[in-house]
């Protein structure tokens, strides 16, 4: 069931439903999965603004093999055709990126509004906020949701993270970087 949520709003509710138990059963057990690092629920970011916010955390499978182990993917030919794909590379992604800049499971945060904007990652750094979005995509391009992203967070840069081997700046705020060099251009300097 979990795997089905992954990279998705988790809706505690509609799972109890799933398995005849309460919701609070569920967070329970969500939460022990978390425990044991099986299990990431990236919360959502608030912060004081007129916008209607998402409330629900989303959730993850912290191990990308699991994650395709419990879909059924047994091959990369399965992978590439699986309709999951995005999702899988998003989860894998962002496990990536949040141990580069390392940060705890509380210092990470997601994004979204009701009209449809909305962040991957969120978080802060030296009193600075920055963002991620994790695109699986050849060349990445600026949207509308970048740019409130950018305005409604006051963020000091974003970096949309894919699996290309260029980097360039979509604006001033905003670089395109390949996932291979997420250590080097954003893990802190000691």
């Amino acid at each position: 069931m979990i795997s089905h949520y992954h990279g998705q709003l988790v809706n505690f509710s509609e799972m109890g439903r799933s398995f005849g138990i309460s919701d609070v059963t569920v967070r329970k057990y969500i939460d022990i999965l978390e425990g044991t690092f099986m299990v990431r629920q990236l919360m959502p970011w608030h912060n004081n603004t007129s916008k209607r916010l998402i409330k629900s955390p989303k959730l993850y499978l912290s191990d990308s093999g699991i994650f395709h182990a419990l879909q059924s993917i047994e091959s990369e030919s399965d992978l590439w055709v699986h309709p999951k794909l995005g999702a899988s590379w998003e989860g894998f992604a962002l496990e990536q990126t949040i141990r580069a800049i390392g940060k705890d499971s509380n210092e990470v945060f997601f994004w979204g509004t009701h009209g449809g904007a909305e962040l991957d990652l969120f978080w802060k750094d030296s009193g600075k906020s920055f963002g991620a979005e994790f695109k699986f995509m050849d060349a990445p391009v600026m949207t509308r949701s970048m740019s409130t992203a950018i305005s409604d967070l006051e963020l000091e840069h974003l970096y949309v993270i894919y699996p290309g081997n260029q980097n360039y700046q979509l604006d001033e705020k905003v670089s395109v970087i390949p996932l291979d060099s997420v250590w080097s251009r954003l893990a802190p300097k000691v």
